[in-house]
């Protein structure tokens, strides 16, 4: 991969995450506030959850299919990343970049949402943190939920006819997942989706499993990819979740 091209592509995934935290946590923020203008109207807190979710995720949809992730590949997320690494399509050096793009556009994209002052605060900006049954359940739900995501993104990227539909997968797994799992974790699946808000509400409990937890569940998913039969023949030729016919700067796969 070209020097230039790779800072295009840390470029375009910095601009990417941003965006996906700076609108999807602007989501969660409105419609999970317990005093926020969606509760009175909707008071099933799991309804809010599931809405939120699926909300979240269309906004992933959104930049996976601009032309910001047309540069990048729009992974987003240094799990999504790790899982290309692992199945041989994105260098190490790019992995490296990638995550340092996601990082810094996460904490440049959590900024606006202090302009939501109390009602921001109530949720801690949407901060991600274990909820009442603890740290093990947590970490538990964290790991499921990312190998969920990550098994999804290998196998349709992977799969000749499903490849197309990756992106359209998000809204309703976030939907879903969030609606199942949010009341144990937040339902991250992310570590720089859980920086962000950590950094302007200062909220850093138990911060190490967002990175943990995610970074389990991709590996799981990666390697449940290459041992589940009818799966180990499908083959990740790219380190792209949409836009595939813009193969550059990939290199080809190492074999």
């Amino acid at each position: 991969m070209g020097h230039r091209h790779l800072l295009a592509a840390c470029a375009a995934e910095l601009v990417g995450t941003a965006v996906l935290v700076g609108v999807g946590l602007s989501v969660v923020i409105v419609a999970s506030a317990p005093h926020g203008p969606l509760a009175s109207v909707l008071p099933s807190l799991a309804a809010r959850r599931a809405l939120t979710g699926g909300l979240f995720g269309a906004v992933g949809m959104t930049v996976t299919l601009s032309p910001v992730g047309r540069v990048s590949g729009a992974h987003l997320n240094p799990a999504v990343s790790f899982a290309f690494w692992c199945e041989g399509t994105l260098p190490g050096a790019a992995l490296l970049g990638y995550v340092a793009a996601q990082l810094t556009g996460a904490v440049l994209g959590a900024l606006p949402l202090l302009a939501f002052g109390s009602l921001g605060q109530q949720v801690a900006y949407g901060a991600t943190m274990p909820g009442p049954a603890g740290i093990g359940p947590a970490y538990l739900g964290e790991t499921l939920t990312t190998f969920v995501l990550v098994a999804t993104v290998v196998v349709f990227v992977a799969h000749p006819r499903l490849r197309a539909w990756t992106p359209c997968t998000l809204p309703p797994m976030y939907g879903l997942m969030v609606w199942l799992e949010a009341a144990y974790s937040g339902t991250s699946t992310n570590p720089a989706r859980s920086l962000g808000p950590a950094v302007v509400s200062g909220q850093w409990h138990a911060y190490w499993l967002y990175w943990a937890a995610p970074l389990t569940g991709s590996l799981l998913a990666v390697a449940a990819r290459h041992l589940v039969p009818g799966l180990k023949e499908l083959e990740v030729e790219v380190a792209r979740v949409a836009h595939f016919e813009a193969r550059r700067p990939w290199p080809p796969p190492r074999r």
